[in-house]
C-alpha cells in the first residue's frame, strides 16, 4: 500500500463526461474581455479616441469632465459648459470636422467653415478659409492620454477667463484633452439601423437636420425645444414624423413644407 501513497489522486471521468472546468476558465476570459468592453470611454455615442488613426470625420475636443471647446461667431473659442446629463454629447458649436494634413497632424474646421489656427498672442482663433501652417495640429499620445500640439510649439488648455489658448511649452494635467468621435467603429453590425438614427435623441437630430437642410446660408438651425417629446416619440415609433415636424418650423429642410 506505500507504493500508492505517492500517486496523485485525480477525479473520476467517465467515458463521454465533459471536462466543464476548462469551458469555464473560457468563459470567464470571455466575460472578462465583455467587461473591459463595457469600461470604454463613451458618452451620448461619442468614444474617446486612443490613436491617430482614430481622428477622422466630426470630433469634438474636451478639456474638462464634459467640457469642451465651444466655437464662437467672432472666431473665438470658449471651454463651453459641462453636460451634466449622461446621455448628451457635444453640441453642434462643440463639433468640428478634422483632416489628416500628414501622418501625424491634422486641420480642425469649425461649423462657421473656418480654420481652427494659433496667433502671435498664443490664442486659439477660427478665421482662415484655407490651411496654412498655423492651422495645422498635432495630437501627442503617452501613456494612454493625449496633448494637443499647436503650430506654435505649444499645447491648447484654456486661461482663467475661459479662452482657449496654447501657451505652455511642457503638457501638464491642464493640457491633457480628449478628442471624442461620433464616426462608426468597424464592428460587426447585428441590425439595420441607418447611421443617423445612432446615439442619443439629440445627437440624431443634428444628423438629420445635416442630411436634409438647404443650407443658404451655411448655418446649421436645430431646433432649440425642450428634446423630452423626441423620447416620447422615439418610444411610440413616431421618431422620424416627430423629427420632420421640429425641422418644419424651422424652415430649413428642402423636404418640409
Amino acid at each position: 500500500m506505500a507504493a500508492y501513497s505517492n500517486v496523485k489522486s485525480t477525479k473520476l471521468v467517465l467515458k463521454g463526461m465533459k471536462d466543464k472546468s476548462k469551458k469555464k476558465k473560457h468563459k470567464d476570459k470571455k466575460r472578462k474581455r465583455g467587461d473591459n468592453e463595457e469600461k470604454q470611454d463613451v458618452v451620448g455615442g461619442w468614444w474617446c479616441v486612443r490613436n491617430f488613426g482614430e481622428i477622422t470625420g466630426t470630433v469634438a475636443i474636451e478639456l474638462q469632465n464634459n467640457a469642451y471647446v465651444h466655437a464662437l461667431d467672432t472666431g473665438l473659442f470658449t471651454l463651453g459648459a459641462p453636460h451634466t446629463g449622461e446621455d448628451e454629447g457635444p453640441d453642434p458649436p462643440e463639433q468640428f470636422t478634422a483632416i489628416k494634413v500628414s501622418d501625424s497632424r491634422i486641420a480642425l474646421k469649425s461649423g462657421y467653415g473656418k480654420y481652427l489656427g494659433v496667433n502671435s498672442d498664443g490664442m486659439v482663433v477660427g478665421r482662415s478659409d484655407a490651411i496654412g501652417s498655423r492651422e495645422q495640429w498635432e495630437p501627442v499620445f503617452q501613456d494612454g492620454k493625449m496633448a494637443l500640439l499647436a503650430a506654435n510649439s505649444c499645447f491648447i488648455s484654456y486661461s482663467e477667463s475661459g479662452d482657449i489658448v496654447a501657451l505652455s511649452k511642457s503638457a501638464g494635467e491642464e493640457e491633457m484633452v480628449k478628442i471624442r468621435s461620433c464616426a462608426e467603429r468597424e464592428v460587426k453590425r447585428k441590425d439595420d439601423i441607418a447611421d443617423e438614427d445612432r446615439g442619443n435623441v439629440k445627437s440624431c437630430e443634428v444628423n438629420y437636420v445635416k442630411k436634409f437642410q438647404s443650407f443658404q446660408d451655411q448655418k446649421l438651425r436645430v431646433n432649440e425645444e425642450d428634446s423630452c417629446t423626441l423620447k416620447k416619440a422615439r418610444t411610440d415609433g413616431k421618431f422620424h414624423e416627430a423629427l420632420l415636424d421640429r425641422r418644419s418650423k424651422m424652415k430649413a429642410d428642402r423636404y418640409c413644407k
